[in-house]
């Protein structure tokens, strides 16, 4: 008999670890090669990972909740072989037919608590006998805990606030006793009556770890500068109805941005770099990383080497990816090798923004909404296509001057477009 340990995938180019946020198997349960057995989330994606054998769970090492570094194993499963698999046998139905398979209605998991369900209930006082459970034979997961927590009533709430009343109290009279004033003391925010909690998501946590490293640890820097797209705005008019008809999608002003982006990244390498700690390293391809937004996250696929696309390839890149986001289809390889981060926030209607950078990336532009407004053209007021491009940098990398010429270069392209000098194709 043979037994095989499964180790925590790497899920990303530059991850090193991963966090378990479900298991979709237990301990006894038979798996086939490629069967998902486990919902892992790293700071760049969630994805279920796949069995590398076929055979039988026999031991979690790791619980929902965990973080674990890519390499160290998370399960141990009896492989399929010339020798059975011995098994404890099953009790017996009524007839006296065995009861080899669960049934649908089966909860003998119920009770079986991974650490992250018992901390959830004990920070919550929750009774779990009360939380139905939606995993494999009745196991209620962290995901059926946030779920009931967003809909209990606000008793829990109030007994927060007692708590945090009395905690006061306490507070107070030890600090008049001691005639120490308290200063530079933070607590955490505690629950009030009417106040709904919602649970964080694994994919929740991760973004708010990636984001909070960038800050920590890159010096950030921000300019802007403003384009007059007017001729962009009437060239994509022209092409738009064409275009559907005969490619089935829509063309949207993004591909044209993207492509004067990468235009003035291969002029500017050092745009399209990445600190080293002791060097800076000079990305050879040219990855665009697209900040896509679902219901509840935000995700960062890649435009694997968009400088060889052209302006209808870029069209197709962006509608696939942002479909794979909508459907919950990114895999691991969607979103590595980024190199440069665009960020559209202008499809929410934004005018100005200050991007947080896509660690460990030196650089990350956002174009804001394309609106009409008043310019003096010629010591005349003419109305124009007016878009802001805001662009945060990593300062040890990037100063104001080569910004200012990447983005001088970006505004010459994108004002210069027509029909003679761009082509779709």
């Amino acid at each position: 008999m043979s037994v095989e340990k499964m180790a925590m995938p790497q899920l990303g180019e530059s991850v090193t670890e991963g966090t378990i946020s479900q298991w979709l198997v237990a301990a006894g349960d038979s798996v086939n090669k490629y069967d998902p057995i486990a919902e892992v989330t790293s700071d760049k994606v969630n994805a279920e990972i796949p069995s590398t054998f076929s055979g039988v769970i026999k031991e979690l090492l790791a619980d929902e909740g965990d973080t674990l570094p890519v390499g160290k194993p998370i399960c141990s499963i009896e492989i399929e072989g010339a020798q059975s698999v011995v098994r404890k046998p099953e009790p017996s139905t009524a007839d006296g037919q065995a009861a080899d398979n669960h049934s649908d209605h089966d909860t003998s998991m119920k009770k079986r608590y991974s650490p992250a369900v018992l901390r959830l209930a004990q920070e919550h006082q929750l009774d779990l006998e009360k939380i139905t459970g939606s995993g494999k034979y009745g196991r209620i997961t962290r995901k059926d805990v946030e779920g009931y927590l967003a809909h209990i009533p606000t008793q829990a709430a109030e007994k927060a606030v007692t708590r945090k009343a009395a905690a006061d109290h306490l507070s107070m009279a030890a600090q008049l006793e001691t005639a120490e004033p308290a200063v530079n003391r933070t607590t955490a925010p505690q629950n009030e009556a009417g106040d709904h909690i919602v649970a964080l998501t694994g994919v929740r946590r991760a973004i708010a770890s990636n984001l909070l490293r960038s800050k920590h640890e890159i010096p950030h820097a921000w300019t802007m500068i403003e384009v007059d797209v007017t001729n962009l705005v009437n060239y994509r008019n022209q092409l738009k109805n064409n275009f559907l008809k005969k490619e089935g999608h829509k063309l949207t002003y993004l591909p044209f941005f993207i492509k004067a982006i990468v235009a003035a990244l291969k002029e500017y390498p050092r745009i399209n770099s990445t600190w080293a700690g002791d060097r800076i390293i000079e990305k050879g391809s040219v990855n665009i990383s697209l900040a896509v937004a679902a219901e509840d996250a935000l995700y960062v696929p890649v435009i694997k080497h968009a400088d060889e696309q052209s302006i209808k390839g870029l069209a197709l890149s962006v509608d696939e990816l942002a479909a794979k986001v909508r459907e919950n289809r990114l895999s691991p390889e969607d979103m590595q090798g980024g190199t440069f981060t665009v960020n559209n926030t202008g499809s929410f209607g934004s005018i100005q923004s200050q991007p947080i950078i896509n660690y460990p990336q030196a650089a990350i532009l956002s174009i804001e909404s394309i609106v009409k407004r008043p310019v003096v053209i010629n010591n005349m007021i003419a109305i124009r296509d007016m878009v802001n491009l805001c662009m945060s940098i990593d300062h040890r990398v990037l100063d104001g001057l080569i910004t200012g010429k990447f983005l001088a270069r970006i505004k010459g392209l994108l004002e210069s477009i027509n029909s003679e000098n761009t082509p779709i194709y």
